[in-house]
């Protein structure tokens, strides 16, 4: 009878209040990953700007400003312009073929794709100089027939950006287009639009925010680039120096405060396109809701 009132009293494992959690486990992880965060990231983007600004915005702004640097700053940005445009439609057309078409040699194209990101960024400028060097053949061509200075010159450097930066377009949207269905596509042709007006109309809303988060991200990527440029286009000021190679140029000069306000500039922008990257995603979430 006894064993009987103690299986009747006994609550129910699947009905027993849970224990109390003390919330140490999760603080501790917060903690960890904030002070990670700030010691890698904060602390030093930190240090730069106050070395850059500490003599004062008149000569934060002078020094941005010489002749020089103020090249350099328009090099990289109509350079980085350019890449951008180029990889928005050629990112946009291979990941639609990846995600879209099967053909033999899809793994392997898939993979090339992430070349980009595992190639140290001085090799890619050293295959790039074997392939359109002045003393190369197809450099050679190019500066004999049609006056196309390659190395040394905008033109590589643009080259150099379009290596380094393709897959952010790619690999960005991808997962968009597999999320896209089909049968809307399959339905406007259906009624008679044609394979133009069915993308612009259908597709392109659609995937247009993972082609502006694309294109901004490897917008942001080509400012900082430097391994490759400074073997494509080495360190000219006025003719093929960019940002980057300059802030090394007044490192090696001994010009620290000069060195740390091109830094500073180039950290804005990078900051500003994170924050618009951050916006377009948090749009294309919404919409989804």
């Amino acid at each position: 009878m006894a064993t009987l009132e103690s299986k009747l009293v006994r609550p129910r494992a699947d009905v027993m209040p849970a224990r109390r959690a003390f919330p140490w486990g999760t603080w501790g992880l917060r903690v960890t990953a904030l002070a990670y965060l700030g010691l890698l990231l904060v602390v030093p983007l930190a240090a730069v700007v106050h070395d850059g600004l500490r003599a004062g915005l008149g000569v934060f702004w002078s020094n941005i400003t010489r002749p020089a640097a103020w090249h350099a700053i328009q090099l990289t940005l109509w350079t980085a312009a350019v890449m951008a445009v180029i990889n928005a439609v050629m990112g946009t057309l291979t990941a639609y073929v990846l995600v879209r078409y099967r053909f033999p040699g899809k793994s392997l194209v898939n993979a090339i794709v992430d070349l980009p990101f595992a190639i140290p960024t001085l090799v890619t400028g050293v295959m790039l100089v074997v392939l359109y060097g002045p003393q190369a053949a197809v450099g050679g061509w190019l500066k004999q027939h049609w006056g196309i200075e390659v190395i040394f010159a905008p033109p590589g450097i643009i080259l150099a950006l379009l290596f380094v930066s393709f897959p952010f377009v790619v690999r960005t949207l991808q997962p968009v287009l597999m999320e896209v269905d089909i049968h809307q596509e399959e339905m406007a042709h259906t009624l008679g639009a044609s394979p133009w007006l069915t993308f612009r109309r259908v597709l392109l809303p659609a995937i247009a925010p993972a082609i502006v988060t694309g294109t901004l991200l490897s917008f942001a990527r080509a400012l900082g680039e430097f391994g490759a440029i400074i073997v494509v286009a080495g360190n000219f000021p006025m003719r093929s120096q960019t940002a980057a190679v300059y802030v090394l140029g007044e490192i090696e000069s001994e010009n620290q405060i000069g060195a740390s306000a091109m830094s500073v500039f180039l950290l804005l922008i990078a900051f500003t396109l994170v924050v618009l990257v951050d916006w377009v995603q948090h749009r294309q979430e919404v919409r989804h809701e």
